[in-house]
């Protein structure tokens, strides 16, 4: 998979590792179509995507990758799943503004 930073683009439970491992921090947004939550952050996601470039966003839909999303555990959404080197090392959970993300990302670059 090419990387791509001008948007948060939409990847498969086969897309997963090498996106994750690609020795970048990755932003993994968990969501559904049909959450509202979910649909207010997506621009904000997008945003972030655009302006920081050392940051890989991503978005997986957990109806399409049910066994991934029961993988890390996630219950609730959007569940937004920052790794490093391939391994979780930080996650929100519910809307979030787009500066409380840059926030906790900022000591993960």
């Amino acid at each position: 998979m090419a990387i791509n930073n001008d948007k948060a683009v939409d990847i498969s439970e086969c897309e997963f590792e090498e996106t994750v491992n690609n020795g970048k921090t990755v932003v993994v947004d968990f969501y559904a179509e049909w959450c509202m939550p979910c649909l207010m952050i997506a621009p904000v996601i997008e945003e972030l995507a655009d302006k920081i470039k050392d940051v890989k966003f991503v978005k997986l839909n957990v109806d399409d990758n049910q066994e991934l999303a029961r993988k890390y555990g996630v219950s609730s959404i959007p569940c937004l799943i920052i790794f490093k080197d391939g391994k979780e090392v930080d996650r929100m959970i519910g809307n979030q503004t787009g500066e409380a993300i840059e926030e906790r990302l900022a000591s993960y670059l």
